[in-house]
C-alpha cells in the first residue's frame, strides 16, 4: 500500500477518534445538564419505563436496575428494561427520555420491528467473530503475501460487526421516535422540555453514528492492504 494511502488512513482514523471523544464528552455533558431538570410531574424513570409498557399493551417486561451510567438496555432474552443507577430512580427530563427510548426496544420487540429481529438474529454471528477476528486480522495482516485467505476470512468476519453497527442504526433513531412520540402524546414532556428529551436522544444517536462510520473506514482500511497485497 502506498505510503500516501496509509497517511489518508490514519487521518480518518485519527479523526473519527476525535470525533467519538466529542461525541461522548457532549453526551456526558447533556447527561449531566438534563438530569438536573425535573419533568414536573414526579415520574422516575422506572415509573415512565412502566407507563410506557403498559401503554403499548406489553406486561410480561420487567423494569429492573443495572450498575454504572449510560448503561441503560433492553434485553430481548430476559425481556427486561435495565435502567442505570441514574435513570431509575430519577425524576428528570433524562430520566424520562431514557427510560422511553429503552422502553421503545421492547415495543419494537413485540411489534416484530424488522431491524430489531434483523440485529438479534446477528447477535451470535457478531460474538463468534468478535472473539476471533482481532488474531486473524494480525495473522492476515502478517502473511498477507504468502496466506492472503487469512486475512480475507478476518475481513469477513469484521464486515459482519459492520453490518451490525449499521443495521443498530435504524434500531436505535426507530426506538428514540418512538420514545418521543408518546412522551409527547401521554404528557410526560411538554412544549417546555420536550425538546430537552429530544436533544439529550439526539445526542446519544450520534454515538452509533461515529461507531458505524469507525467501523466502515476499518473495514475499508484491511479491503485495501488485501487489494494491494504483492502476489
Amino acid at each position: 500500500m502506498g505510503t500516501g494511502m496509509i497517511g489518508m488512513q490514519w487521518i480518518i482514523f485519527i479523526g473519527i477518534a476525535l470525533l467519538s471523544w466529542l461525541v461522548q464528552s457532549n453526551l456526558q455533558s447533556k447527561f449531566k445538564k438534563y438530569s438536573k431538570i425535573p419533568t414536573g410531574n414526579g415520574m422516575t424513570g422506572a415509573d415512565v419505563a412502566l407507563k410506557m409498557l403498559h401503554d403499548n399493551g406489553i406486561y410480561d417486561v420487567t423494569v429492573t436496575h443495572t450498575p454504572g451510567q449510560l448503561t441503560d438496555h433492553y434485553n430481548p432474552v430476559s425481556k427486561t428494561v435495565n435502567l442505570s443507577e441514574g435513570v431509575y430512580g430519577s425524576r428528570s427530563i433524562m430520566a424520562a427520555a431514557v427510560a422511553a427510548h429503552e422502553c421503545g426496544h421492547a415495543v419494537q420487540h413485540a411489534r416484530a420491528y424488522a431491524p430489531l429481529t434483523l440485529r438479534s438474529k446477528l447477535v451470535p454471528v457478531v460474538s463468534f467473530a468478535s472473539n476471533i477476528m482481532s488474531w486473524i486480522l494480525l495473522a492476515g495482516v502478517l502473511m498477507v503475501n504468502s496466506f492472503p485467505q487469512l486475512l480475507l476470512a478476518g475481513i469477513i468476519l469484521f464486515a459482519t460487526t459492520t453490518l451490525f453497527s449499521f443495521v443498530t442504526l435504524p434500531v436505535e433513531i426507530n426506538a428514540s421516535h418512538r420514545a418521543l412520540v408518546w412522551l409527547s402524546s401521554s404528557g410526560i414532556t411538554n412544549s417546555y422540555n420536550h425538546a430537552q428529551a429530544e436533544d439529550a436522544l439526539r445526542s446519544a444517536a450520534y454515538t452509533y453514528v461515529v461507531a458505524a462510520l469507525g467501523s466502515l473506514a476499518t473495514l475499508v482500511y484491511y479491503v485495501m492492504i488485501f487489494m494491494n497485497r504483492r502476489d
